[in-house]
């Protein structure tokens, strides 16, 4: 899958496109530079599934958990202050990556030997024009 995504005004439709290829995977990890817009676009993401609450990024708490509009809990995480792999291990990782429910990683490159093998990689790239494109691996 790949969606570009024009201008901020168009992130919520490029989202919407996003959900419909999610399939069955729960968990998605986002890799791009600083300033590529992976909170940005996880938080329209986030808004489309209904989610009411404040959407920030978890850069000093490691984890947000919101709920979407079906009463699902969603957990969006950001390892860019990552130290050590057990400062991950010691917040129980596994209990959200094998949860069943929708997990949205930031950074995951500093925690990429845990990963789950079934984990879905996006790329966001800021493209020359401004636009940004999203490659799903």
């Amino acid at each position: 899958m790949e969606i570009t995504i024009k201008s901020l005004d168009t992130i919520h439709e490029a989202a919407k496109e996003f959900i419909k290829g999610m399939g069955k995977g729960k968990v998605f990890a986002f890799y791009g530079k600083m300033g590529a817009g992976k909170t940005t676009f996880i938080k329209a993401l986030c808004e489309v599934l209904g989610v009411e609450d404040v959407i920030t990024s978890p850069t000093f708490s490691l984890i947000n958990e919101y709920t979407d509009g079906q009463g699902n809990p969603i957990y969006h995480f950001d390892f860019y202050r990552i130290k050590k792999l057990e400062e991950v291990y010691d917040m129980g990782y596994e209990d959200y990556f094998y949860s069943g429910c929708l997990c949205l990683l930031e950074w995951p490159e500093l925690i990429e030997g845990i990963l789950p093998e079934d984990v879905v990689k996006i790329t966001i790239e800021e493209q020359a024009d401004g636009t940004r494109k999203l490659v799903c691996s």
